[in-house]
């Protein structure tokens, strides 16, 4: 497990990567380009976008011919996307090569999932997943860091070309690291029916959409920091990229170090509670933040540490709603996978849209718009799951 959690887990980490690591240089971006805050949050806005709407492809394509050749195809429009990135000559045109790396990134986060149920269920998939998310916390901690240090030596341009050489290596690990872990037997061909019809199925199970849209307006809020943090910090609270990126890593300590302990928790109290308390907690934490904020007291402290805890409580959200997603659905993992991480992505494209022409630079906006998200994501789960103790299959 360990192996094939380290293999996935840096696969999945290179489409992070990707935001994280230039996120140092949205405000400098804003300057090259002479472009205002939400000009350049559409660089991200349009990476998230394609993100989501491609895994919808993805997802079939890994049922119908392995899990390889979809992974092989995405990191190949990945590295195009990036190398276009690199000589992008205007906001606009960057934008769009950053909508074409999140075409090629999608495989990287829907096609993992299916993998992940191809071998597991139950508390066995989420102690993988938590063991992915621990290999993909490196991207939040370290990205940023290494963003600055690229654009401090080399500018932001840099930064796509080392994207571009982390997607030959990625190509690399998967040729000779992974096996086709889908037998040719278990393979289904891309009939548009079948996908209509596993579709319906999959809208009209509400347990299936509640998990989907409480993990989506958890990574929405995630979305919302990313697209206003580097702002916020360098703006209102005067620190550097290197500043900002230390401050971004703190901020991702609570959320990678909790999904640690989301498989045990779910082993002893049940994924579903487990659920609930997370979202519950997150959405207080972050209302009580937002109150701070509106009375004029969220210093640069408070703010880094109110997230760390908020985060705390999403770590067990979201690798045990993506696990609980597909338990019942594992005759059609890679469609699963794919329609719920596109209604994710969608969720926090849209989250970013809404709020973008409210941020400002300041912290309130970012903070009430992050605790919107966890009121959406709490009342959605109160409203729907009900507690029930994991049954391990047979």
């Amino acid at each position: 497990m360990l192996r094939l959690a380290l293999i996935l887990g840096l696969l999945s980490a290179v489409g992070p990567f990707a935001i994280d690591m230039y996120l140092p240089a949205l405000p400098t971006l804003a300057s090259d380009f002479d472009a205002t805050e939400a000009a350049v949050q559409l660089t991200l806005t349009s990476y998230f976008l394609a993100f989501g709407v491609a895994q919808l492809f993805y997802g079939p394509m890994a049922d119908a011919v392995g899990r390889k050749p979809p992974l092989l195809l995405g990191l190949a429009i990945f590295a195009l996307g990036s190398a276009g990135a690199v000589f992008a000559d205007s906001i606009t045109s960057l934008a769009g090569w950053r909508f074409v790396q999140g075409l090629g990134g999608a495989s990287l986060m829907v096609v993992p999932r299916a993998v992940i149920r191809d071998r597991y269920t139950g508390t066995d998939a989420t102690r993988l997943m938590a063991m992915i998310m621990l290999v993909i916390s490196v991207s939040p901690m370290l990205a940023p860091l290494a963003g600055s240090g690229v654009i401090a030596v080399a500018g932001w341009r840099t930064i796509f070309a080392v994207l571009l050489v982390a997607a030959g290596l990625s190509v690399l690990l998967l040729i000779f690291g992974l096996e086709e872990p889908l037998p040719a037997a278990a393979r289904q061909r891309p009939r548009l029916r079948p996908l209509l019809l596993g579709a319906k199925r999959l809208l009209g199970d509400p347990i299936f959409m509640a998990l989907t849209f409480v993990g989506g307006f958890g990574m929405a809020s995630f979305f919302v920091f990313i697209a206003s943090a580097s702002f916020v910090y360098t703006q209102q609270f005067g620190l550097t990229p290197t500043g900002f990126s230390i401050a971004f890593a703190i901020n991702a300590v609570g959320f990678f170090g909790a999904s640690q302990i989301a498989a045990p928790l779910g082993a002893r109290f049940g994924i579903q509670r487990v659920v609930r308390i997370g979202v519950t907690g997150f959405a207080v934490v972050t209302l009580f933040m937002s109150g701070i904020a509106v009375a004029g007291w969220a210093s640069l402290t408070v703010v880094v540490v109110g997230l760390v805890i908020a985060n705390a409580f999403l770590g067990v959200v979201i690798p045990t709603t993506m696990v609980l997603a597909l338990e019942d659905h594992g005759d059609i993992a890679g469609l699963a996978s794919s329609l719920g991480g596109t209604l994710q992505m969608l969720a926090g494209g849209v989250m970013i849209t809404a709020a973008g022409p409210f941020f400002d630079g300041t912290v309130t906006p970012m903070l009430l718009a992050i605790a919107l998200c966890g009121v959406l994501a709490a009342s959605l789960c109160w409203a729907v799951l009900r507690p029930r103790p994991l049954v391990e299959p047979t």
